[in-house]
This record gives C-alpha cells, sequence and structure tokens, in this order.
C-alpha cells in the first residue's frame, strides 16, 4: 500500500464560521502503519506533511522487516483538519513510528483528546510499544485495523485478544486509502471520547 497524492482540489482554507469548537486528535501506530496515508485521505485541506527519504543512515536504526517498498517517512508530524459537522473540527497530528521519535509524541500528545491507533496484522506486535506510550501518558483511544492488500483478515475478537484491549475500547477495520472508512473510524473515536467525558461528568 502506498501513499495516496493529494486531491488536486484541494486547498488551504479558513475554519468555517460556524465552528464552535475544535478537538486535536493523534493518529498514532507503528512505522510504516498508513498514518500519513490517512491523514492525507481525509483532511480537507492540503495536508502538511514532514516526509524524508529513507537512506542509508536508518540502517540498523529504523525496523524495515516487512516493509520492502517503503522510500519514504515521517520525521515529525503530518498534519491535517476535517470539519466533522458544522460546529466541530478535528485537527489531526500524525506521528511519526519510530522508537527515537518517542520524546516528539509526547509533544504531540499535550492538548489531544484522543488518538487512532493504527496496526497492521501482519506486524502487529509493533503495535504494543504505541499502546503504551499512550496509556502511560493517559491518553484515551481506539484501535483502527488499516486492512493492506494481502493481508490476512482476523475476526475482530482475536485482534483484541492479541492486543489485551480493554472490553470498551473500539476496535474498528479501514482502508487508510479510503476517505469513508478512515471518516468511519474517527467517528467510532470521537463518540468514544465524548461518551467517556459525558460518564466523568
Amino acid at each position: 500500500m502506498g501513499s495516496v497524492l493529494s486531491r488536486p482540489d484541494r486547498s488551504v482554507d479558513y475554519v468555517p464560521e460556524t465552528v464552535t469548537r475544535s478537538v486535536k486528535l493523534l493518529v498514532a501506530g507503528n512505522f510504516g502503519v498508513g498514518k500519513t496515508t490517512f491523514v492525507n485521505s481525509i483532511s480537507e485541506i492540503r495536508p502538511l506533511r514532514t516526509e524524508e527519504t529513507i537512506t542509508e543512515a536508518s540502517v540498523g536504526v529504523d525496523d524495515m522487516a516487512g516493509l520492502p517498498g517503503k522510500t519514504s517517512t515521517t520525521v515529525a508530524m503530518d498534519f491535517g483538519r476535517i470539519t466533522l459537522n458544522p460546529q466541530l473540527a478535528l485537527y489531526l497530528f500524525g506521528t511519526p513510528g519510530q522508537q527515537r521519535f518517542v520524546p516528539l509524541w509526547e509533544e504531540l500528545a499535550r492538548g489531544a483528546l484522543g488518538a487512532l491507533v493504527l496496526i497492521d496484522t501482519r506486524r502487529i506486535d509493533k503495535a504494543d510499544e504505541v499502546l503504551s506510550v499512550l496509556e502511560e501518558r493517559g491518553v484515551p483511544y481506539a484501535v483502527g485495523i488499516n486492512e493492506f492488500d494481502g493481508a490476512r483478515s482476523y475476526p475482530l475478537e482475536e485482534v483484541r485478544d492479541a492486543l489485551d484491549l480493554a472490553p470498551e475500547t473500539p476496535l474498528v477495520r479501514l482502508d487508510a486509502r479510503n476517505r469513508s472508512t478512515c471518516l468511519r473510524s474517527l467517528i467510532t473515536l470521537v463518540e468514544f471520547l465524548f461518551h467517556r467525558l459525558e460518564s466523568r461528568m
């Protein structure tokens, strides 16, 4: 699965005047799981991307196992925006996936209401580190299975058990190249976060 080019009809514009609330969300996940593609697919503005070409300097530093076609990586963040309804705008911050960027994850997590964690079932063990970082910092999250071409599809309960997710943690399937599935996953996350907030009031 490769990154999708920005839509040519998309341009940077102002937040609609009707918007009265905004929410900061993270799009997290391990290296090569599709975060940049996700933000690019769903953002209504031309996303800010900080991708750089992978060079020989990453050999022995970044785990490229299972990613033979990957030629670039996010080195700071991806940023996008989507107006979920006339009153609510979501600001999306895609995190870099490598362990060496954990300090940057911490900065990006400041003020975030929650996170959507993308996983690749072919490398499901790599998700544990990301989930642990969010849990240690008290960032609630939903999990989205990014269904790569050719990857085996597992029952949701098997994936839930493999990740040891809490029963209330949302778990959804999506294709990071498909805007409608990305939108559904964000709606699921936002509903979960708002219900969580209401239960604490």
